[in-house]
């Protein structure tokens, strides 16, 4: 007869595997610290899988550095062993114990490690599989990350390091802590250390971690207000990724909060955000001019402010924190001129009452533009999507969702934060590939009915999907929220741009001779990338200098991202708000250690 295991049976049993994990674990790491104190290249080889990839962020080489292949790999570690000292390899005290998991369709033991280099300590996530000639353990390394987790001696001020609060806490007949702000924001007769251009996700993520490593910065936003370019933007956008990963750094959402976040909320979150986390910050305030003074290493940085009045300011460092779209991209489309409706770009639009019971033509297949043409359909406008280019389109659930799975798993977000970012370029693109397929099927209905009607339907360059695109160029694909369904059932119009002959006053000429009337025409035509507003401030040369920003480098990783930048004193930082938190930890470190002294490794050129 069948038997069945008893509870006590099964715990004791997931007991004794997470022992045998834990060894297996624990005997790879010190072989591998062994093998990379003699630097012998042979033996930490021998430790990798064929097909074996690492990611060092800034342990090894103060750099964003994917290698691929064990001979690589082993090469790169001794290069730069002797003056990183990397030691004491360990499981990680206080993080996820090592388990089975199944990533990028490979069934391996994950581990998440720390160790201790020449200026700070570390953490990593290391993923083993089984081997016939994998040593002591029977296993070998298929994955490595490196990343440096805080500078000895200049830790965070979190936790036991939290300041006092002595210096204004019951400071009778001085400063309280408001006098105190408000005399840290004037900059009177001081400099900042950094200043931050953009005051949405990524500069505020940016300015909280410096905060904390005790670095004085200033972030700088074009709006009157903290939040504005999100407030400012249509009046039905909500985010299109779940609230579960979206916490800025230090300060998670309130569990009252929605999944989606509307935009309004969104905004009055950063306002909170900033003054909370005590970020210094000047509103209606923009970067014009950039020049660096190699002489004296710091920027002259003109700043126009409010009103009108202009104040140049020193800063060691820039960083460039205005988004991976900037300023809106307007095409010259024939005849555009002479329509007489209304031309609005996507950044300027609100919502669809003005034109109740009118036409609109929505040009551009995004994200923005399908929220839009939703909007106005709602606010009983006829409308219609003109589509240029083929288009990505992925349902916000479940398909979207899938991109985040790591952070169901039951994990703290530090962890699923740690393991988001161990993938080398390679297994992105092979992690995206098997992602896409199964969002393909779940969207097999709409995908279906959209080729139906003759929209233009991709799964992305090499079958990778909206996240590659999004990686790539920034645009190029729709969340979907509800605009495909419609133009299945002929309620939203779709009308393919090579169509149109010219506009003209009453809407769209069309090559058949008949015209598409609208009383509205909506750009969705996305916007210049985050390059254009080095060019603008810094000029031409400089622009040129630092090369391309965003999209993919050399190794797979985004360009000029997250790291040094050939334009010493010049950092960006960009993407969505997972992105911005993890990647500002980085960025944050590395400007602290440039102010201390600590990178031995040259700028890249």
């Amino acid at each position: 007869m069948p038997t069945t295991m008893s509870d006590s049976e099964h715990a004791a049993g997931a007991a004794r595997d997470a022992a045998e994990m834990r060894t297996i674990v624990s005997r790879w790491l010190s072989a591998f610290e062994a093998a990379l104190a003699t630097g012998d290249a042979n033996a930490i080889e021998a430790l990798w899988a064929q097909d074996s990839h690492w990611r060092d962020v800034l342990a090894f080489t103060w750099h964003i550095t994917p290698r691929v292949g064990a001979e690589a790999i082993a090469r790169g570690l001794v290069e730069r062993q002797p003056a990183v000292k990397a030691s004491g390899f360990a499981i990680s005290a206080n993080r996820t114990p090592p388990r089975r998991v199944k990533r990028v369709g490979q069934e391996c033991i994950e581990a998440l490690f720390q160790f201790e280099t020449r200026v700070g300590r570390c953490e990593g996530v290391l993923r083993l599989l089984p081997s016939s000639d994998g040593g002591a353990t029977g296993h070998k390394a298929w994955v490595l990350s490196t990343s440096l987790d805080e500078l000895t001696g200049f830790e965070e001020k979190v936790g036991s390091h939290r300041p006092s609060g002595a210096a204004f806490s019951r400071n009778f007949g001085g400063d309280n802590w408001e006098d105190a702000r408000r005399k840290a924001q004037d900059y009177d007769g001081r400099e900042p250390t950094v200043l931050v251009v953009g005051g949405a996700q990524a500069g505020l993520s940016i300015a909280a971690r410096l905060n904390q490593l005790g670095v004085d910065t200033l972030v700088i936003e074009k709006w009157p207000r903290i939040g504005d370019s999100w407030r400012k933007r249509y009046h039905s956008l909500a985010l299109h990724n779940s609230i579960r990963v979206n916490n800025l750094p230090y300060m998670p959402f309130p569990p009252t909060w929605p999944n989606y976040i509307p935009k309004d909320m969104l905004g009055l979150w950063f306002e909170i955000y900033a003054q909370a986390m005590e970020i210094n910050n000047w509103t209606s305030t923009e970067f014009t001019k950039g020049e660096w003074d190699e002489k004296s290493g710091h920027w002259n940085a003109t700043l126009k402010r409010a009103d009108g009045s202009e104040r140049i300011m020193h800063p060691r460092h820039i960083v460039f924190a205005n988004g991976v779209s900037t300023y809106p991209l307007i095409p010259e489309l024939p005849g555009l001129e002479s329509f007489e409706g209304d031309v609005i770009h996507s950044e300027g639009f609100d919502n669809g009452a003005p034109y109740q019971g009118k036409n609109a033509l929505v040009i551009g297949t995004g994200s923005s533009a399908n929220d839009i043409a939703l909007d106005l359909y709602h606010f009983g406008c006829e409308t219609t999507i003109v589509q240029r280019g083929s288009t990505t389109v992925v349902s916000i659930e479940p398909s979207a969702k899938l991109n985040y799975a790591l952070y169901d798993e039951g994990m703290p977000v530090e962890d699923c934060d740690l393991i988001a970012s161990a993938a080398t370029p390679p297994l992105i693109l092979d992690a995206y590939r098997l992602a896409v397929k199964r969002m393909a099927e779940l969207d097999r209905d709409m995908i279906d009915g959209l080729k139906r009607i003759g929209f233009k339907y991709d799964i992305g360059e090499d079958e990778t999907g909206h996240q590659m695109k999004y990686r790539r160029r920034g645009g190029g694909y729709n969340l979907d929220a509800g605009s495909s369904e419609l133009m299945i059932k002929g309620e939203i119009g779709l009308l393919h741009y090579e169509t149109i002959e010219r506009f003209c006053p009453e809407g769209a000429r069309l090559k058949d001779g008949t015209t598409k009337k609208a009383d509205l025409i909506v750009l969705g035509t996305g916007y210049y990338p985050q390059g254009e507003l080095v060019r603008r401030s810094l000029g031409d040369e400089m622009a040129d200098r630092i090369g391309q920003i965003w999209g993919e480098d050399k190794d797979g990783e985004l360009a000029n991202m997250y790291k040094r930048t050939p334009q010493e004193g010049v950092w960006f930082i960009a993407g969505s708000l997972p992105q911005v938190r993890i990647y500002s930890k980085y960025i944050a470190l590395q400007i602290k250690a440039t102010e201390e002294g600590l990178i031995d490794t040259p700028y890249p050129r």
